[in-house]
């Protein structure tokens, strides 16, 4: 198969390249952008770690193509932060109510509970639950990632700007 142009926004970033028509998303970043913090579980879309925002919806980059993100604004779990490095409402909050243990399925949760509160500012613990249904961890046991969620939620309702990734990352 014939390697395939592509230009993607990176957190940001303008970027183009030369791509396999079958080279994963995921594995773009990972291996191409040299943005490790996309991380691969499963590989089959169940366990969310993987999770970026494309065009402001989170997807599972393990089940999508690089070539298919061709044109499209990508983000990151590295461009949730301020471009100054300050963490958003959600990082902060994940640290803050120790959602996370190993940190393994942090990124993948990140990204999605970003997506999750932009489109749901004040949601219910329910609401909360069924967002993260998607992604999988095995060390939290979840009562700490809840919690994370329904501050990082307090936090962006008092500062509503806090709500959207930054994409002035380079």
């Amino acid at each position: 198969m014939t390697d395939v142009d592509i230009e993607v926004r990176i957190n940001g970033a303008r970027r183009t390249d030369r791509v396999p028509p079958r080279l994963t998303l995921a594995d773009y970043l990972r291996e191409r952008c040299g943005l490790t913090g996309t991380h691969l579980g499963c590989e089959h879309g169940v366990c969310g770690a993987c999770t970026v925002l494309l065009d402001g919806a989170a997807v599972r980059s393990c089940l999508v193509f690089a070539v298919q993100a061709d044109g499209a604004e990508l983000t990151t779990v590295e461009g949730v932060a301020d471009a100054d490095g300050q963490l958003s409402p959600v990082q902060a909050a994940f640290r803050d109510e120790h959602g996370l243990q190993c940190g393994f399925c942090t990124p993948g949760f990140i990204v999605s509970v970003t997506a999750f509160l932009r489109d749901n500012p004040d949601p219910t613990d329910a609401e909360i639950r069924e967002a993260i249904s998607g992604n999988l961890c095995r060390c939290t046991g979840y009562q700490g990632i809840v919690r994370a969620v329904r501050a990082a939620a307090d936090t962006m309702s008092a500062a509503p700007d806090a709500a959207t990734p930054s994409t002035q990352q380079a």
